[in-house]
């Protein structure tokens, strides 16, 4: 997705992921696209709880993404198919926030 992300929306420079999208994701995204994948990652220092910045930006988009009951349980097979199921809820929020009346 982040290679048709740059073919389609090449102004886009940065992008927050999860902690499971490191190593070579990152190290593709930054020579290959020029997208620089930045991952919060919580220090190994600290005690207790602690926010990270930007990580709510991604748990924000996974509970976005949950509220769909399509993607609670993973039933795609190909990944085009599962590429769609995510676009889909996305849209839908996308679509509210534009039918939203401003004051």
């Amino acid at each position: 997705m982040l290679a048709r992300l740059r073919e389609r929306h090449w102004r886009i420079t940065r992008v927050w992921g999860d902690g499971g999208y490191t190593g070579r994701l990152v190290y593709f995204a930054g020579s290959v696209l020029r997208i620089a994948l930045t991952v919060p990652q919580r220090s190994d220092t600290t005690t207790g709880f602690v926010i990270l910045p930007k990580r709510w930006l991604v748990e924000r988009a996974f509970a976005w993404l949950m509220r769909s009951r399509r993607l609670a349980p993973d039933y795609e097979a190909r990944t085009d198919s599962a590429e769609v199921m995510i676009l889909w809820p996305m849209s839908m929020v996308m679509s509210r926030r534009l039918a939203r009346r401003r004051h």
